[in-house]
């Protein structure tokens, strides 16, 4: 909204600066980060009086049991941080902007329909949401965005062609295969950062870092000189989405200052679904959905430990961890939580370093 302002430049000078994305970007940030650091107190304490907490998974580590009580449904401050920032630094005549928008509002309400049906549902079975019915409505979501993608896609030339990272000038036309691939990428990273969210601060601190790389992504695709030198897929106008991922990267700061350990409050799955959800809608209108797999690497290998706990217990009738997922195993080896967060961060910036040399390496 306040970009429109740089239109009076001819008239007070200091306005023609709200034309630049990296201004709007880094004012994105301060924007949602103060936003949700402030109102934080008055959620939690809201939430509290409502007695709407986290049911504690009598299954999983018993260290978990004393977290019983704690607010939960965090993530509806982390969406209305963000998207009050976006509405103020992006332009809001932006396409993708709007796309990234609906489908996070679409995903966080439905977490907070889960979350809500949880905690009214706390004393019987089921509680929340069937994962047969959450699956439904991500992959409804995810069709009518690749749908629309297909038929007005961001770059013509590039409909249907996967491009490779680390290969210069290599692309896979996947054909109508493309649209399975799309639809894919999305529900699956909208559910890896729902299953990373089981310890304080490890799924919003990692997403944090992934939002961040994919606003320069996101920038550098949308800039024409700089995606053609980089050799990267150029998309018109896709440096707003940096606004609105600046904008996650503000609101999931100032949230972990209330989530880090021992956390006040947790974000459920109203905000995991809709962050992992507009990491992987992001991916797919930039055209870097492979990078997805390196940036959100922690997701990735915290998904793939659950699969492959199950797969095993269904046909060796074993369990290859002590629990799934991976950082639940860490713990029961001894790691004290915090330490598997904060290790787990780490390997999160790795990655997203190792990601970014994809910009080079080709």
């Amino acid at each position: 909204m306040l970009y429109y302002l740089s239109f009076l430049k001819f008239h007070f000078s200091p306005f023609n600066v709200l034309s630049y994305i990296t201004f709007r970007s880094g004012a994105a940030i301060l924007t949602s980060l103060v936003l949700t650091w402030l109102f934080a107190p008055r959620f939690i304490a809201a939430i509290k009086n409502s007695r709407v907490s986290q049911p504690i998974r009598e299954e999983g580590p018993p260290t978990h049991l004393r977290k019983a009580g704690t607010p939960t449904m965090g993530g509806l401050l982390i969406l209305m941080t963000t998207l009050l920032s976006t509405f103020l630094w992006a332009r809001l005549d932006n396409r993708f902007i709007w796309i990234t928008i609906l489908a996070s509002t679409f995903l966080g309400g439905l977490g907070f329909l889960d979350d809500f049906l949880k905690w009214k549902n706390r004393d019987r079975q089921p509680r929340g949401l069937s994962p047969a019915l959450k699956i439904l409505a991500q992959m409804s979501l995810a069709i009518g965005v690749v749908s629309y993608l297909f038929f007005y896609p961001p770059n013509a030339e590039f409909r249907t062609q996967l491009n490779i990272p680390y290969m210069k000038n290599l692309f896979v036309d996947l054909g109508a295969g493309y649209i399975l691939f799309a639809l894919i990428t999305i529900v699956g990273s909208s559910n890896a950062v729902n299953l990373t969210d089981g310890l304080d601060g490890l799924a919003i601190g990692s997403l944090a870092i992934s939002a961040l790389t994919y606003a320069l992504f996101s920038y550098l695709s949308g800039h024409a000189k700089f995606s053609q030198y980089l050799g990267i897929v150029p998309v018109a106008g896709a440096g707003e989405l940096a606004v609105f991922l600046s904008a996650v990267v503000g609101a999931s700061l100032g949230f972990l200052w209330y989530n880090c350990y021992p956390a006040e409050i947790f974000m459920g799955d109203t905000g995991s679904l809709f962050l992992g959800g507009s990491l992987g809608v992001i991916a797919v209108i930039i055209r870097q959905e492979l990078i997805l797999v390196i940036v959100g690497g922690l997701f990735v290998i915290e998904a793939l430990s659950v699969l492959i706990q199950v797969a095993s217990y269904r046909y060796r009738g074993q369990r290859l961890f002590k629990m799934a997922p991976l950082h639940h195993h860490f713990e029961l080896c001894g790691w004290q939580e915090p330490k598997v967060t904060a290790r787990f961060w780490i390997l999160s910036i790795v990655l997203s370093l190792i990601a970014l040399t994809s910009l080079k390496l080709r």
